[in-house]
């Protein structure tokens, strides 16, 4: 299996640091308010990642914090008149609804800031007492950035080029700094925010070190993989090296991942544009999963671009999926033969060759597109195929590759059960009647007038099927 490696800029070879087990970091959102399809992304890529360890058979402890102190929650929770607590519980309930509408799967820790600050101010003495940090007249601590020779290895930048890209948090006193690329540990507190007691000054901490304080804690010192979206390479990430390998004098991570940026019709994302899009709205035109599938159909690497044409592409795409699952099922438990033929054990073997090409994308760094289209070739292989009257073990066994593929992309295969309103189910309880009088002329009537209303029928041998159009 191989990965594109941030650090290298090269796919690498991956080799665990312990054998069968996998240590992963994915920075999480800052939740004061609803997550967008921008914070989606990573979310479902690197669940896809996951997936993908564990069906390998590692053990993935998977880690994914929240940051619940940050300038957006107080501004938000003084715009409401609210605490930032309130704030933060609030959207990160809200957060968990959206990751499990898109089928992420909860971290194996979902690690809170504010309930690491102990850990980050013993973090920071390290640094302070190790001379790689220092505190100013006002009680902030900054990171000496030059004294950590190897900055700038993660995002290739030179030294001199940086002051002009840091994203470092804004205090009063920053002509206090020894050096203007020096970025906040520990910043002092502000009337009306909250604040914890430090022995520098009453405060909270920059934004950089709650990761590596919080991957340490539940990883260990070094870990296998650290991923994110490509705008936390620098500062974020960058930062988390420095202040983790000095405080604790061995590499960070031995992989970072990331994916790239997402668009709306070709435009950046962004409030002033109007194209602002949160899951909950998307939610509200489409199953989730139709999202999933959208961001799993293109190279993590590679820019995104949402549209509508695009989600509709993606829903027509996902329905091939479901509904070639639907109808295995249906030959499956419609079956009066049980064991395969000789013929059907024949093409059974045949979906070996799904399986390698499968597994072959998802180990050349997690090609979900091409692991996509070996999917979409088993629907094919299936619909051909396993017809009425094939066997059950043969309808079963093609089922249940299709299923492992989709677990390991985190698509359900299982259609959501729809509840129509009275007056359709009653259309279609009066078709049944009327065909069942052999009063065709009315079923047909029936038909139409739900096909108005975007309810297409399909008579099968199992009953009819309907679907929304």
């Amino acid at each position: 299996m191989k990965l594109f490696n941030t650090m290298s800029r090269r796919k690498e070879e991956f080799v665990p640091l312990e054998e069968g087990k996998v240590r992963m970091y994915v920075c999480g959102p800052t939740v004061y308010n609803l997550i967008h399809i921008g914070n989606a992304r990573p979310m479902i890529i690197f669940d896809t990642v996951r997936r993908y360890l564990e069906y390998k058979g590692y053990e993935v402890n998977y880690v994914s914090n929240f940051t619940d102190v940050d300038d957006k929650i107080i501004k938000k929770a003084i715009e409401e008149g609210v605490s930032a607590e309130e704030i933060s519980q609030r959207y990160i309930a809200e957060c968990k609804k959206d990751m499990a509408g898109m089928n992420v799967k909860p971290a194996t820790t979902h690690p809170l800031a504010t309930q690491e600050i102990d850990g980050m101010i013993d973090m920071i003495q390290t640094l302070i007492d190790k001379g790689y940090a220092y505190p100013v007249a006002d009680g902030t601590v900054y990171f000496r950035v030059k004294k950590f020779k190897e900055y700038g290895k993660l995002s290739h930048k030179n030294l001199d080029d940086l002051q002009s890209g840091f994203r470092s948090l804004q205090v009063s006193g920053e002509d206090q700094k020894e050096d203007p690329l020096d970025f906040v540990l520990w910043k002092p507190k502000k009337e009306g925010e909250p604040f914890w007691k430090s022995p520098w000054c009453d405060g909270r901490p920059g934004w950089h070190i709650e990761c590596s304080v919080m991957s340490k804690k539940y990883l260990g010192e070094e870990i296998d993989i650290h991923a994110g979206g490509e705008d936390l390479v620098f500062p974020h990430h960058e930062n988390e090296i420095a202040q983790s390998e000095c405080c604790n004098g061995v590499p960070f991570a031995k992989y970072w991942m990331h994916n790239a940026f997402l668009n709306i019709d070709n435009r950046k994302m962004s409030k002033s544009l109007g194209n602002f899009r949160t899951v909950r709205e998307i939610g509200e035109q489409y199953d989730l999963q139709v999202l999933r599938f959208f961001m799993l159909n293109a190279h993590y690497r590679s820019p995104l671009n949402f549209s509508a044409d695009l989600m509709e592409s993606s829903k027509n795409a996902l329905e091939r999926i479901t509904e070639a699952a639907a109808r295995l099922r249906d030959r499956q438990a419609a079956a009066t033969v049980q064991e395969a033929t000789e013929d059907e054990k024949k093409l059974m073997q045949e979906e070996a060759a799904f399986v390698t090409k499968f597994e072959e994308s998802m180990d050349d760094d997690f090609n979900t597109a091409d692991a996509l289209a070996a999917v979409f070739e088993l629907v094919k292989f299936a619909n051909t195929n396993v017809q009425e009257g094939s066997s059950k073990e043969f309808a079963g066994h093609t089922l249940e590759v299709m299923t492992k593929f989709c677990d390991v992309l985190g698509l359900t295969l299982e259609k959501k059960e729809e509840i129509l309103d009275e007056e359709i189910e009653n259309l279609i309880a009066e078709r049944q009647a009327a065909r069942k009088a052999k009063d065709f002329a009315r079923a047909d009537e029936i038909r139409g007038l739900l096909l108005d209303k975007g309810i297409e029928l399909k008579d099968t041998r199992e009953g009819v099927k309907w679907k929304r159009i």
